[in-house]
């Protein structure tokens, strides 16, 4: 069967599973630092700190909805392996209603919400009318989001990869062309940014639900699926709501330390959003084959393949662990160029925004092998039908992040800098507890 990851060689078809997704990731990170590259070239550095707050939030927001999606999907998953196809079926009814129907209670909340996120993100006084603007336009793009990363979820699933990276791609070329036309052509400013966002979201997102529809008529339910078991509903709670509180509670922790860094002001919070950008551009192919290497899991757990699953932890361990070293070794030599692409030589801030960015990305940008094992950790998790494991890691993660960063850039001597410290020291406390439950219990995960 296409799109069956229990067969064939292990690495080889995680690899080409692997690629359209981390193909797909990049391209929205590309159209991402489009939207960064472009603010702060014309319309300066308290825009960019705007944006770059927004992002933030934004990720948080879309976090929400993107664990429920993967939660589900690794549900779809395990009937999958399974060849369950009425259980399947069922599964993408049931799930398409609960997770619709939290992404547009979501939206009323943000908009309801709006006004009160300047005291709690500490947002400095000049910073927070174009980020109002901004935010009041992008919260109106949730559920393409919802639309997209659903659709994604279900495909990616029964191993069918391509097809998100095509609609991505169309959309993330349309958004640079009309940020370009807004923001250049009709200087509409950052609401010129945020609207050729939603534009984009909506066509990837309503795109791929169509086609889904349209081209994969063996996922399309029949009356008889359109039933709501409680035994199902129960299934796929425990599965997406706690991969949705492990996601949120990851970008709750950035949010909260997004919060901290704007209390330094508006170079640092420029610095952050465009060193963060580099971040997710050099870290997403290894969060995507974490991704894939959860569907591989969880479809082998549903066919009973314990030593081949085996094998692909291995093989995963390698493979992540290489490409981590290569990655940090290249933003570490080109900390500096990759960040003058974020501002303009002409803005008294600039130097102050790239000397910052250079420390971040010098001192996280180091350890990205600590984020590599953790996508790993909470793929293999997730497939194994304990997502609350992954949750788990998370907090720990997170947590320990969000507490260094408060107490060491308290201290006048490290400053801010204690905030970049703590991110790899929290990678590597989640790594080893997670190492450590896998070695004590690997009977009753792969019996």
């Amino acid at each position: 069967m296409k799109g069956d990851l229990t067969k064939g060689p292990v690495m080889g078809s995680m690899l080409l599973f692997a690629v359209p997704m981390i193909l797909g990731n990049l391209l929205q990170q590309c159209y991402n630092i489009v939207d960064t590259l472009i603010v702060g070239r014309y319309l300066g550095s308290e825009a960019l700190a705007a944006v770059g707050s927004s992002y933030t939030l934004m990720v948080f927001l879309t976090s929400i909805l993107l664990g429920l999606c993967m939660g589900s999907g690794a549900l779809f998953s395990i009937r999958f392996g399974q060849k369950d196809e009425d259980g399947l079926k069922e599964s993408i009814f049931a799930s398409f209603l609960f997770i619709g129907t939290l992404s547009l209670l979501l939206t009323a909340v943000v908009f309801l919400l709006t006004d009160r996120l300047s005291g709690l993100l500490n947002i400095p006084p000049e910073v927070w009318p174009q980020m109002r603007t901004y935010l009041l336009i992008i919260f109106a793009g949730i559920p393409a989001t919802f639309f997209y990363n659903y659709f994604a979820s279900l495909l990616r699933a029964v191993g069918r990869s391509g097809a998100p990276l095509l609609f991505l791609a169309l959309s993330a070329l349309v958004n640079i062309a009309l940020d370009l036309y807004f923001i250049i052509g009709l200087s509409w400013g950052v609401s010129g940014a945020a609207l050729a966002t939603i534009i984009a979201q909506y066509l990837s997102g309503l795109g791929l639900a169509l086609y889904t529809l349209l081209a994969f008529p063996s996922l399309r339910i029949a009356k008889r699926h359109l039933c709501l078991r409680a035994s199902t509903l129960k299934t796929i709670g425990s599965f997406s709501l706690l991969t949705c509180l492990q996601q949120s509670v990851m970008n709750l922790g950035i949010l909260m330390v997004q919060g901290l860094v704007n209390s330094f002001g508006t170079a640092v919070m420029a610095a952050f959003a465009a060193a963060c950008k580099v971040d997710s551009f050099a870290y997403m192919p290894v969060q995507d084959f974490g991704n894939a290497f959860s569907t591989f899991v969880a479809q082998n757990y549903g066919a009973g393949l314990r030593d081949r699953i085996r094998t692909g932890i291995r093989g995963a361990v390698l493979t992540a662990g290489l490409f981590c070293t290569a990655v940090s070794a290249a933003v570490w030599l080109f900390a500096e160029p990759l960040l003058l692409l974020f501002t303009d030589p002409a803005d008294p801030s600039a130097a102050a925004i790239v000397s910052v960015g250079v420390q971040y990305l010098h001192i996280e940008g180091a350890f990205y092998i600590g984020i590599g094992f953790l996508f790993l950790l909470y793929g293999l998790y997730r497939a194994l039908a304990r997502p609350g494991m992954s949750l788990v890691l998370t907090v720990i993660s997170l947590g320990s992040r969000v507490v260094l960063a408060h107490l060491l850039s308290a201290i006048p001597a490290i400053g801010v800098t204690g905030i970049w410290w703590s991110v790899p020291i929290g990678w590597a406390l989640a790594d080893l507890f997670g190492f450590l439950y896998y070695r004590h219990h690997r009977r009753a995960l792969l019996p």
